[in-house]
């Protein structure tokens, strides 16, 4: 099992390259983890509400969701996404957060839409970079179909619904 972190900024297109890698990866069962990072305040009060925190999920649109959730039904080897915050900006803090989450390999920054939340935001190049886990790439020589920028899903159904139908 392969856990691939993903440096992201929620861009619904963002999902795109989990095609790629499933189809690179073809016998793996793989886990992604799409993380945006954030540097950590110095302010006492958000640093004792920091494990409470989860306003960052507002920068989240509905839409990723729903390329997440096609993307899982698209790709039987997905056993899972998550959509995680990283909050720090030493080297040895991401460390000890990738080994926490398992993760095997980092997707490289520059295959990944990583812009800036809010001013908080950190540019991911550097910790992935020094972090010691092995960087992929994206293979441009394998074919891959995009999902469309619209889900399969009715616009009048939701994720919920189609799942109770199951």
């Amino acid at each position: 099992m392969q856990t691939i972190l993903i440096p992201t900024d929620f861009d619904s297109t963002s999902v795109n390259c989990i095609s790629s890698l499933c189809k690179q990866l073809p016998e793996q069962e793989l886990n992604f983890i799409f993380i945006h990072m954030f540097k950590l305040s110095d302010r006492m009060g958000d640093l004792l509400m920091l494990s409470r925190r989860n306003r960052e999920y507002k920068y989240v649109s509905q839409s990723f969701y729903d390329q997440c959730e096609l993307m899982k039904q698209t790709h039987p080897q997905i056993k899972a996404i998550k959509i995680e915050f990283f909050y720090g900006s030493t080297v040895g803090m991401f460390r000890d957060y990738l080994e926490n989450a398992g993760v095997s390999q980092i997707l490289d920054p520059s295959f990944c839409s990583t812009g800036k939340l809010n001013n908080n935001s950190i540019d991911p190049g550097l910790l992935v970079q020094r972090s010691g886990v092995p960087v992929i790439n994206i293979n441009t020589n394998i074919p891959v179909t995009a999902l469309p920028k619209r889900s399969i899903i009715e616009e009048t159904e939701t994720v919920e619904t189609l799942l109770a139908e199951a």
